[in-house]
């Protein structure tokens, strides 16, 4: 049996790629616990997700808040309380600033819906939809200071050629899926 690490997943809305995390990790697919979960809006769906499966949240308003650093000060705290030893973004609609970066260093990784370095930022599939590609996908990335620039760790391409956004969207969702806790499995085997 393999050392469970603990992980932390962040997300700010619906939560299905959390949803996969936390599944993966109690079906024993991923070597982890989810021992947290941040999230920047009480109404998320990702929320009820966390509640019904008792995992531990951190729920946090950053108007509630005087700076980025204090947010994310309160952030580290809680996931040092935890012992997280990687942090999950899985739709985590904030830039991560440099307290987090700082106490968690290569040790913060993304999902992101396009292959990047194309379509970043928000609104990746639509981006891609909009200007005709026919390849879409889903990258895995460390995050750095940059905007979805961090060294990417793991791609897959969906081919597409068709006119449904809202059909892609299920494909690339499906892909995310799949490859983040395949790329999730990678890093905590190392």
């Amino acid at each position: 049996m393999s050392l469970k690490h603990k992980i932390a997943v962040f997300a700010s809305g619906y939560g299905s790629n959390f949803e996969a995390i936390a599944n993966a990790a109690l079906a024993g697919e991923i070597p982890a616990e989810v021992v947290l979960f941040v999230c920047d809006k009480a109404e998320a769906r990702a929320c009820q997700i966390a509640e019904q499966m008792n995992i531990p949240m951190f729920v946090f308003s950053a108007k509630e808040y005087a700076s980025k650093a204090e947010y994310e000060s309160a952030i580290v705290e809680r996931c040092n309380e935890a012992g997280v030893e990687l942090i999950c973004l899985a739709g985590y609609m904030r830039i991560v600033g440099e307290t987090l970066l700082n106490a968690y260093s290569g040790q913060i990784i993304n999902l992101h819906p396009a292959l990047l370095p194309s379509f970043k930022g928000a609104k990746a599939i639509e981006q891609a939809f909009e200007y005709g590609v026919k390849i879409f996908g889903a990258t895995i990335h460390y995050v750095d200071e940059s905007l979805d620039g961090g060294k990417i760790i793991a791609q897959r391409a969906v081919e597409y050629d068709g006119d449904c956004l809202e059909e892609i969207t299920a494909m690339v969702h499906k892909v995310e899926h799949q490859l983040y806790i395949e790329t999730i499995k990678k890093i905590l085997d190392k």
